[in-house]
């Protein structure tokens, strides 16, 4: 039922093993690696179609340079800023409430309404692209960045009441019935007993909410446009002219896009990990 250890396989296995998996690990980096070099290789080699030779000059300095002081970059990393954090804040806040209702309260309708937010998670979004686009422009919420973080809240809230309802039924439920003994309210024991339980999971759904958010492509492309609100994964494009590409300056642009969602993770490493892991072994 489960696979066995690698320790415990055959001579021949452990070397395959150990053989393949450098190999595994670098097909797997390879695009990221392309991203990379392109980032630094000038103008010229594009056109004259050296896409995967060696660079003929490097021009990292000059390619990033143009995407910080050349471009909006800035603005667009901004942009991406301002609408990721709320939407973090906004999403784990929502879910760390709705999570306590229907994992704590035991009342008719429990499963329903938990079974209402799992299933916004199965629509796909592409189905939703026309009506959510009209509804922000019948609000007035179209190209801005306050209708972009409703709207992912909104999204992300379903997936993340899922994560939080079942982290805290693994809680130990005797917490909270000695509180309540001692005539503790129920604010004051969200607050102050189930709330700092819930700090490995918070940590742990923050770093998943902040890279989907950030990485967004889709409702960025949809709901917005221009540079006053466009976040960077939809920024990256106004790299392209009308009648060809800046691969160099859109590999550039890339490479310092992903930046921030990896220094996320590796910042909150521990806790997301023990997150992810908290209560799976008793």
């Amino acid at each position: 039922m489960f696979p066995r250890p690698i320790e415990k396989s055959t001579p021949a296995a452990r070397v395959a093993y150990k053989t393949l998996l450098p190999v595994a690990l670098l097909f797997w980096l390879l695009p990221l690696l392309a991203v990379a070099v392109f980032s630094v290789k000038p103008d010229a080699d594009f056109t004259s179609g050296n896409y995967w030779g060696w660079p003929s000059s490097f021009e990292a300095l000059n390619n990033y340079g143009k995407v910080f002081f050349a471009s909006d970059m800035p603005r667009y990393l901004l942009n991406s800023v301002l609408i990721t954090v709320p939407t973090v804040i906004g999403a784990v806040a929502l879910s760390t409430m709705t999570g306590f209702a229907l994992g704590i309260y035991k009342f008719r309708g429990n499963l329903l309404i938990f079974f209402m937010f799992i299933a916004g998670n199965f629509v796909p979004f592409q189905i939703l692209m026309v009506p959510v686009r009209d509804l922000t422009l019948e609000m007035g919420l179209y190209n801005t960045k306050t209708g972009l973080v409703l709207f992912h809240i909104a999204f992300q809230t379903g997936f993340c009441t899922l994560f939080m309802r079942n982290f805290i039924r693994a809680l130990p439920f005797e917490l909270i019935e000695a509180a309540r003994v001692e005539g503790v309210s129920e604010i004051r024991i969200f607050r102050y007993v189930v709330l700092p339980l819930m700090r490995p999971a918070i940590a742990a759904l923050s770093v998943l909410i902040f890279t989907f958010i950030w990485n967004d492509y889709f409702w960025a492309v949809v709901l917005t446009q221009g540079a006053e609100s466009q976040p960077v994964t939809a920024g990256i494009t106004s790299f392209n002219a009308q009648y060809r590409a800046a691969y160099h300056l859109m590999s550039a642009g890339s490479i310092v896009a992903a930046l921030p969602p990896v220094l996320m993770f590796f910042l909150m490493q521990r806790h997301f990990i023990a997150g992810l892991t908290l209560g799976a072994v008793k």
